[in-house]
């Protein structure tokens, strides 16, 4: 019964994490599909090649900082059938496949950045900072979240009554992610064209709205991979953080079809908003403070792009900010209200534990964004020269458009 039940848990979380890589598949098509058609092969390449960096960058550097084990030892002990100085890791690999699950959320940090930054970031460049992210700063917020380390967790419980309960990632994930995101678009600049000189805002409308919808729509169903699966076992798997899931997503998807008059771009991405937004207390929220939650993060997302873009001039291509940055934030804190008891929640949440987790998550990321992109800027620089921008990302760093037929022909 024992290998058994091992033997499941390595299958269900190995499912898990099977289906949040296919996310960044999302990531790669919502991008391709928002950008100009000259950037598109840009997108795809990008997403791809930045989950390869995570990966060797976690594997060898990030998972040890965030939980203190390394993979540096002999098959057998990894497989779990042997042990090595008095550690052991678990039987039938599932420490492997737990490394593979944790770390296609690690890889989401770049995804998400990549996706503020497109159509003007060097490559190069954003590779180093995809291997200091996800290497370092990433696992360190991570770590201190979901492995008590520096006594992060011990210091919220002991203060606010309550750990800091972020189930699967609102905060760790998204909301960092989205706020490193800011300070690498502010160092990068807006596009050129994006806005004249008279302050008024150039349209660039996205390239392809199929291919947007198809990047919302993977990323929607993988994300029931990313929430529910991160119990890490089937004995702690549950229902709840399913429906919560399912609900705080079609919130978001109309709250954002009201809120941004049946744009499509807007609908697309409100569903994702409100999967951010839940992901933090999926596994407390009764369904309709997961509905409220995710309502309220596809109006968040619509605001928020709208001002960034409009009003504080932040050219922040796929609005990944708004989406991840500020819906995550909100997910952190509405998991300390619609997580009590009172409010039909399992309770074992505070809202001081959840806004202080925030804002540490929130101030953390941007000082970390603003000085991994500020450093990169003032060394190699972060951005295309002007030609190349112009031209777009596509020919000038991978030498081949996204229709190379048509160019045969023009």
């Amino acid at each position: 019964m024992d290998t058994l039940k091992s033997g499941a848990d390595v299958f269900f979380v190995l499912m898990g994490a099977v289906m949040v890589m296919a996310m960044h598949s999302g990531f790669a098509f919502l991008e391709a599909g928002t950008v100009r058609r000259k950037n598109q092969v840009n997108a795809l390449v990008k997403i791809l090649v930045d989950f390869a960096v995570s990966t060797i960058a976690y594997f060898f550097i990030g998972y040890s900082v965030a939980y203190g084990v390394d993979f540096l030892v002999n098959a057998k002990v990894l497989a779990g059938t042997e042990s090595a100085d008095g550690y052991a890791f678990a039987a039938s690999g599932y420490d492997l496949v737990k490394f593979f699950f944790l770390m296609t959320f690690a890889a989401a940090i770049p995804a998400i950045i990549s996706g503020g930054i497109a159509e003007r970031a060097k490559f190069w460049p954003q590779l180093i900072a995809t291997a200091i992210l996800v290497g370092v700063f990433y696992p360190l917020f991570e770590g201190m979240v979901w492995s008590d380390r520096f006594g992060f967790q011990a210091f919220i419980e002991t203060t606010f009554g309550a750990p800091f309960n972020d189930f699967a990632g609102s905060v760790v994930v998204h909301a960092v992610g989205g706020w490193i995101a800011l300070g690498a678009v502010v160092m990068l600049g807006a596009r050129k064209g994006r806005y004249r000189a008279d302050g008024s805002v150039l349209g660039i409308p996205p390239s392809n709205i199929p291919f947007l919808a198809l990047g919302s729509w993977i990323l929607s169903v993988g994300w029931f991979g990313f929430n529910v699966m991160s119990a890490q076992s089937l004995e702690g798997v549950t229902g709840l953080v399913a429906i919560n899931s399912l609900m705080a997503m079609v919130g978001g998807i109309l709250a954002a079809l009201v809120a941004g008059r049946n744009d499509p771009g807007f609908v697309h991405n409100g569903a994702l908003a409100g999967l951010v937004a839940v992901c933090a207390g999926s596994n407390v929220m009764h369904p309709i403070g997961a509905l409220v939650t995710g309502a309220a993060a596809g109006g968040l997302f619509v605001w928020g792009f709208q001002m960034c873009q409009n009003k504080w001039k932040i050219d922040d291509v796929l609005g990944v900010w708004p989406l991840h940055g500020m819906c995550g934030m909100l997910g952190g804190i509405a998991a300390g209200i619609f997580g009590l008891e009172t409010l039909g929640g399992l309770g074992g949440v505070s809202f001081m534990s959840q806004l202080f987790g925030t804002l540490v998550g929130v101030a953390y990321a941007t000082i970390v964004g603003f000085s991994v992109y500020g450093g990169l800027k003032l060394v190699l620089g972060i951005r295309l020269d002007a030609e190349d921008e112009f031209n777009g990302a596509d020919i000038s760093i991978h030498s081949i458009g996204a229709y190379p037929e048509e160019d045969i022909r023009g």
